[in-house]
């Protein structure tokens, strides 16, 4: 039985389309910096509660925020579904502590553990919907009032934003199932 693959759907801003989700999340990075997403993704959830419009002089940023999350957000899913087969490299003792602080000590060990509470509690079609909802409301003049909780989706998506880049700044490596043999009992 062949598996569905899901598209990632880069090419709106990365200008190609990526397969593997650990690939896709350095062309995520190159796209725009971690600090870049986390203060855009903060502002564009603020101004769902103004009367103004998000980034006014250029809503389309809006929308290209939009697409590039949608993207992570499948990426983030398919890393969930990998974490089993895979393990975060050692800690590089160089990373910037400061840029994950919205994670737990155990989720800086290992950050496969932040997918999977995000997605234990949230689809991925309620984070699409949280996306869909602050995009929506952001380039709105009228002050909305989301009818979704969007706290809890904004803060799982930070700590998978955090993850994201503790993975893919310490890399990945596959988990071999080593047998152990008992020379002893031959």
């Amino acid at each position: 039985m062949k598996k569905n693959k899901i598209s990632f759907e880069t090419g709106f801003w990365a200008g190609y389309e990526g397969g593997n989700p650990f690939k896709a999340l350095t062309s995520f990075f190159d796209f725009a910096h971690l600090d870049y997403y986390k203060q855009n993704l903060s502002e564009v959830v603020i101004y769902c509660y103004k009367t103004k419009v998000c980034q006014q002089e250029n809503p389309s940023d809006v929308f290209i925020l939009y697409t590039a999350f949608i993207f992570f957000l499948k990426v983030c899913y398919c890393i969930n579904h990998k974490s089993k087969k895979w393990k975060v490299s050692a800690s590089l003792r160089s990373e910037k502590v400061f840029h994950f602080s919205s994670l737990t000590k155990e989720e800086y060990e290992n950050p496969f553990i932040v997918f999977q509470k995000a997605f234990e509690e949230k689809t991925l079609e309620e984070f699409e919907l949280f996306l869909y909802q602050i995009l929506e409301l952001s380039l709105s003049p009228h002050a909305g009032d989301p009818f979704t909780d969007i706290t809890t989706a904004y803060i799982h998506v930070i700590k998978m934003l955090d993850a994201a880049e503790l993975i893919r700044e310490r890399g990945v490596e596959k988990i071999r199932k080593n047998v152990a043999i008992d020379f002893m009992a031959q």
